[in-house]
């Protein structure tokens, strides 16, 4: 059978303009006038860019304190060796002293970082039940394969939160004081802790079951809380507005992130005399040592950061785009070069003729 324009077969397009790609196009022609400009121009607004993330990165203030313990670095050793072997590890506090010469520009940004940890481990990634973390009372009572082995406790009910990103809750706490004059009180710097998570994560994608009764507690009855956790969830905070599964700290740590190396936001510092920043003078942060990094070599450390226009130090967006820029007017002077050697050439040819 020969195939025929006039007749149609069952899978044969319309004979339309836009079915058979007729339709009218532009077709550039690119020439070295319209190319080299174009990489030019490219790779000097790459620079410009990345000059002012560069330098707007490296005028972001950063005061960092690696608190994991390890043999000769303050007081919080003898947290780490206290809790080794150990699990859960036992309470313990510890201190962090520091002094301030001049003030450090605000707003000021309190965040932990761990370090050698993959959320961005397969397993571990999929291990959350975000029906359950939506509220769902069915999937409260009934959470998901992929949470095993924190699907279900020992005594058979239904763990919620349930999975291994929830059991590894972040559970270390700090709180930052002021020693406004020499030999003087210590004054506690408030920390604000709400608006820590993002907008989406508190508003949409977590919320708690609905009340029993108008209890929170009622909610949960006949779960229970994932093995490394000390309390259930609805007694994550005495604020009924950021307790369940809309505690700031656990939707926070529930976003995983990409790389081992991560920081969290903790707090923020705004209120009262410190929204301007901190102010010089000597400082204490007291540590709630609960934490265990050192059995998978980890370390775990507190910073405070100021923030620029461009969020908080990356000095590699800066670098890259730097590189791009340069990479872009590299490859037009290449260019540049190729198409007056060639040109000279063939005028030399055309004068031949």
């Amino acid at each position: 059978m020969t195939w025929s324009a006039t007749a149609r077969g069952a899978h044969q397009p319309d004979n339309t303009a836009f079915t058979q790609q007729r339709l009218p196009a532009w077709h550039p022609l690119l020439s070295a006038s319209i190319t080299l400009p174009l990489f030019f121009c490219a790779g000097l607004a790459f620079i410009g860019l990345g000059l002012g993330l560069y330098y707007s990165s490296n005028g972001i203030k950063e005061l960092a304190y690696d608190y994991t313990g390890d043999s000769g670095t303050g007081n919080c050793s003898v947290c780490a060796m206290a809790g080794q072997g150990r699990a859960p590890p036992p309470p313990c506090s510890c201190a962090w002293y520091f002094s301030l010469p001049e003030l450090f520009q605000g707003p000021v940004y309190l965040y932990y970082e761990l370090t050698n940890f993959y959320q961005n481990n397969r397993r571990y990634g999929v291990s959350r039940d975000d029906s359950q973390l939506s509220g769902l009372p069915s999937s409260l009572r009934h959470p998901v394969n992929e949470c095993a082995p924190y699907q279900y406790s020992a005594a058979g009910l239904p763990i919620a939160p349930c999975g291994a990103i929830a059991n590894s809750l972040f559970n270390d706490s700090f709180s930052l004081w002021h020693q406004r004059q020499p030999n003087g009180p210590y004054v506690e710097v408030p920390l604000d802790r709400t608006g820590i998570a993002w907008w989406t994560d508190y508003h949409v994608k977590f919320r708690n079951p609905p009340l029993v009764n108008g209890s929170l507690a009622l909610a949960f009855q006949g779960t229970a809380p994932p093995p490394n956790w000390h309390r259930p969830v609805y007694e994550l905070s005495p604020d009924p507005n950021n307790t369940g599964f809309i505690n700031q700290d656990f939707v926070v740590w529930m976003r995983t992130a990409a790389l081992p190396t991560f920081r969290k936001l903790y707090a923020r510092i705004r209120q009262g005399n410190y929204s301007a920043g901190l102010p010089r003078g000597a400082y204490r942060v007291n540590i709630t040592y609960n934490y265990p990094v050192r059995a998978f070599n980890g370390h775990k450390s507190l910073i405070f950061s100021s923030i620029s226009w461009m969020g908080g130090k990356n000095p590699f967006l800066g670098i890259a785009y730097l590189l791009v820029g340069s990479l872009c007017i590299l490859v037009g002077f290449v260019m540049l070069v190729v198409y007056i050697r060639y040109q000279d050439q063939n005028d030399d040819e055309e004068d031949d003729e």
